[in-house]
């Protein structure tokens, strides 16, 4: 398994993380046995970065990645690099009520989370979101002080503008930033990125194939439950869907000339644009898990850029990334 920086204050991680976040939540329902056993899979891969969030399940995820790597042999379990997301609020009903970036906050979620992951420290913690009533000085701080007591390795950055980060860095080392990033959602291109290059601080880069929209594996008539994030995501209704998945097929024909999948090209893209970005992989199972991995050995020249740029131009896809309500909660400047 190839490995990459963290950027210049990070570890050095796996070519590809896990994301397991849908494996507890959003995504309809899944397999404890087969969650764990895709862990497993990725551990003895050379998947090295495991990332979750506090309130994914309400801490169901956690409690998850946390058996798993109890059952995995010393070896694998000392590889693991855990990266969390805290601050997001929720109530006994799965509802979402905005997020707490408090210094006592963030003692108070880090203590939470090293209980369910049954670990001595956190790999990369950082805010889910920006709390829009504490400066991220306070919020960056604080964590700052975990580092100090060996609770947290590293600091890390989630869905912020450049203006955020640049402050964040000058409060404390950030190890990267993690942010949507895929031929679909390329915002980050303008501002962000440059701006992390500058600075030093890497990407881990969520949502490489939207969702499954891009997977190849979705189509228009499957039905989601209204658990599903998707049910009601823009880019997954009426004519935004339709637009979106013509787009998968003009970057098909592109796999295919190169015999491998379409979810193999869109990781490969994502993991050409530079050797400071790391593809996170929602995969829930093994045989999700080993089409990934496969992206790793397709390598993209010059005329396969250029083939998948006018294919999937920047800003073709169709509709928003998240409801119109959650979108005032990314890369909000504060």
């Amino acid at each position: 398994m190839q490995t990459r920086p963290l950027g210049t204050t990070g570890p050095q991680v796996s070519a590809l993380g896990l994301g397991c976040m849908g494996m507890s939540a959003l995504y309809g329902e899944a397999d404890r046995a087969e969650s764990i056993a895709t862990i497993h899979a990725a551990l003895e891969a050379g998947v090295t970065l495991l990332d979750t969030g506090d309130f994914y399940a309400m801490g169901h995820n956690e409690m998850l990645i946390g058996e798993a790597l109890r059952a995995a042999p010393a070896a694998l379990r000392e590889q693991a690099l855990t990266s969390v997301k805290f601050g997001a609020l929720r109530d006994p009903d799965g509802g979402w009520s905005g997020y707490d970036g408090r210094p006592a906050a963030v003692r108070n979620f880090a203590a939470y989370s090293l209980q369910r992951l049954g670990v001595d420290h956190i790999d990369v913690y950082r805010i889910a979101r920006l709390d829009p009533n504490v400066p991220i000085e306070d919020t960056v701080g604080a964590i700052a002080e975990l580092v100090e007591k060996g609770h947290v390795r590293h600091i890390g950055l989630s869905e912020v503008g450049a203006e955020t980060i640049r402050r964040a860095a000058a409060t404390a080392p950030i190890s990267d930033l993690q942010i949507e990033y895929s031929l679909i959602s390329r915002g980050i291109e303008d501002e962000v990125l440059p701006t992390t290059r500058e600075l030093g601080i890497g990407i881990t880069a969520y949502g490489v194939l939207s969702r499954g929209l891009i997977s190849g594996h979705f189509t228009a008539d499957r039905q989601l439950a209204p658990t599903d994030f998707r049910s009601m995501s823009p880019r997954f209704q009426g004519e935004n869907l339709q637009h979106n998945l013509s787009l998968v097929e003009a970057l098909r024909k592109i796999a295919e000339q190169k015999g491998v999948s379409v979810a193999q090209i869109a990781i490969a893209w994502v993991s050409s644009r530079g050797e400071d970005i790391v593809p996170l992989v929602g995969a829930r199972t093994r045989e999700r898990l080993t089409e990934a991995l496969g992206a790793l050995d397709v390598t993209l020249d010059d005329a396969d850029l250029a083939a998948i740029e006018q294919a999937v131009p920047a800003d073709a896809a169709a509709g928003d990334r998240y409801p119109a309500a959650q979108m005032s909660h990314l890369g909000t400047d504060r």
